[in-house]
């Protein structure tokens, strides 16, 4: 499978390389005249002509090829004149179809060129739009460090189902990480009613029970306002994991909405926790408690956060269902938590590229789902 990655390096090579490939159509031009000179009568090599605007249009523009068709033409007349063929029956005939591969091959490589130029827009507008929905995170946030990846199953795609984001209040870190039921484009329009709500709401000094609760009304109601009359707004939801990382206390708090469970590395242990909440709430956009819930009307009463130490040197792994439940070619689920532990001394960015390298092997380069990772390190 060619990912656009490297679709786009052979573009680059190929737009960077075109006076170089001229060269080789040129020298064929030359010899082929050349070489018919020599040949007995019987023998025409005039008809390779086209090989080299064949070859000049898979590399150059329209006018290059342009350019090498008119000389392929001139030597194809050359060499009917040189041995007094040119008004022949086959030789008329393959100055016509040479005409006519040459007039296509000009037709094909500007239409080419034209829907590379609108692939190019359409790349820069997704890049604007991704850097506006899906901001990259500050590589530091008080005394955590963040590193992070993210890829879309939509192949072309920068942006899809999965989010997260960071925002740092006096004193602590927040951080949102989630995952949009369904994948790809089309949750794009859930995935910023996610993102937006809560960079509306973490910068304010809020507990982080009150910002999990605005964050639900704020999806509930953008799932309704943006439905389609036929759409079953119980099918659409978004699992995430919120918490809040204070600078001068060695723990996190967090709070799952359904979410995977992050990851606690400790790099000289070599271990890893799976940060399991107790008390988990249901996914975002929802609405839907356990009858046994007991919910004072207050905002946020029913979200309680958990707990856990997190130590100057220890990692956080936050990751969404795209990592965990990739496969490999036995329908095996990626060891996300064996294969960490075994990487749980390196550094956030190395840490998050080794992971995100290691699905892509696992899976064989094929991902069927939207994948996100952050990884958080207190420093000491």
């Amino acid at each position: 499978m060619i990912t656009a990655s490297v679709v786009e390096t052979l573009r680059a090579w190929r737009h960077s390389a075109r006076p170089l490939w001229l060269v080789g159509p040129l020298l064929l031009i030359i010899a082929i005249p050349v070489a018919d000179g020599f040949l007995p009568p019987d023998i025409h090599l005039a008809h390779l002509l086209v090989v080299a605007v064949a070859v000049t249009a898979v590399g150059a523009g329209p006018r290059a090829t342009a350019l090498i068709g008119a000389l392929a033409v001139l030597a194809l007349v050359y060499a009917g004149v040189e041995r007094r063929t040119l008004t022949t029956e086959s030789v008329l005939v393959e100055l016509s179809a040479l005409l006519a591969v040459c007039a296509f091959l000009v037709l094909f490589t500007r239409v080419r060129d034209r829907r590379e130029r609108e692939l190019a827009r359409a790349r820069s507008v997704s890049d604007a739009a991704q850097r506006v929905v899906l901001r990259p995170l500050p590589q530091r946030a008080g005394p955590v460090t963040l590193a992070s990846k993210y890829r879309s199953a939509e192949a072309d795609a920068t942006i899809g189902g999965d989010l997260y984001a960071a925002a740092r209040i006096p004193g602590s870190t927040r951080l949102l990480i989630g995952d949009v039921r369904g994948k790809g484009l089309p949750s794009i329009s859930d995935t910023a009613i996610v993102l937006g709500a809560f960079r509306a709401a973490a910068h304010r000094r809020i507990p982080l029970p009150e910002l999990v609760a605005y964050i639900e009304d704020a999806v509930r109601w953008g799932l309704a306002e943006f439905s389609e009359p036929r759409e079953d707004d119980g099918e659409r939801f978004v699992t995430a994991a919120v918490m809040d990382i204070p600078d001068d206390e060695p723990v996190v708090h967090l709070i799952s909405c359904g979410h995977p469970p992050p990851l606690l590395l400790r790099g000289r242990a070599r271990t890893a926790l799976a940060l399991t909440v107790p008390d988990p709430s249901p996914p975002l956009g929802l609405g839907v408690w356990p009858a046994d819930a007991d919910c004072p009307d207050s905002a946020g009463a029913c979200y309680v956060p958990a707990t856990f130490r997190f130590a100057h040197g220890d990692s956080l792994v936050l990751y969404t269902d795209g990592v965990s439940e990739a496969r490999n070619a036995d329908g095996d689920f990626y060891p996300l938590a064996e294969r960490a532990t075994a990487w749980a001394d390196k550094a956030p960015g190395p840490l998050v590229e080794q992971l995100a390298a290691d699905v892509r092997a696992y899976t064989g380069g094929v991902l069927n789902d939207d994948m996100a990772m952050i990884v958080v390190q207190r420093d000491a």
